[in-house]
């Protein structure tokens, strides 16, 4: 396990029980260990991207309890009994592609792809809370996510050809 404590805490551990991407796990950490650090280095779950380490970027963006949040300002402890949803957990069981990642496919709503994984969990989200409605709202509701090759047009188009297609599936 990898120590990102320091001092004295560097003998505390916690034991917090979580689902990821709908599996169990049982994570035994230093209180100070962010979710996006035991994602990565613990779960080996790397999809979910470390950018600011501050919350400003949204690269790290997961889905706990169906919010989105920035696992880098997240501790493993405060998820006791959560269920968190990494891009990893975005597909379907059956490895068929989820509707939003068919739309930044189609779109091209990527080009270095380092922001995609937070794009596309911010994206789920701003859909199933209703706001992909026009350009203007999904802009808004999706500004938490920076992409420094500005792709914006392509994502908000992915964004609404995403919730379109979800729409008429139902």
């Amino acid at each position: 396990m990898a120590d990102y404590s320091t001092g004295v805490q560097s003998r505390q551990r916690a034991t917090v029980a979580l689902r990821v991407n709908k599996q169990p796990y049982t994570a035994t950490v230093h209180p100070r260990v962010t979710l996006l650090d035991w994602l990565r280095e613990e779960a080996g779950l790397t999809g979910t991207k470390k950018g600011c380490n501050e919350g400003a970027c949204g690269t790290c963006t997961v889905l706990i309890d169906g919010k989105r949040m920035n696992s880098c300002l997240t501790l493993v402890v405060q998820c006791e009994g959560a269920d968190i949803t990494t891009v990893e957990g975005i597909a379907g069981a059956d490895g068929r592609l989820h509707p939003v990642q068919e739309a930044f496919i189609d779109h091209d709503a990527f080009q270095c792809g380092y922001c995609t994984p937070g794009q596309i969990v911010s994206a789920v989200a701003c859909i199933a809370e209703g706001h992909a409605v026009d350009e203007a709202t999904v802009r808004e509701w999706m500004s938490g996510n920076l992409c420094r090759c500005s792709c914006y047009p392509q994502i908000t188009a992915a964004v609404l050809d995403a919730a379109r297609r979800m729409e008429n599936a139902e």
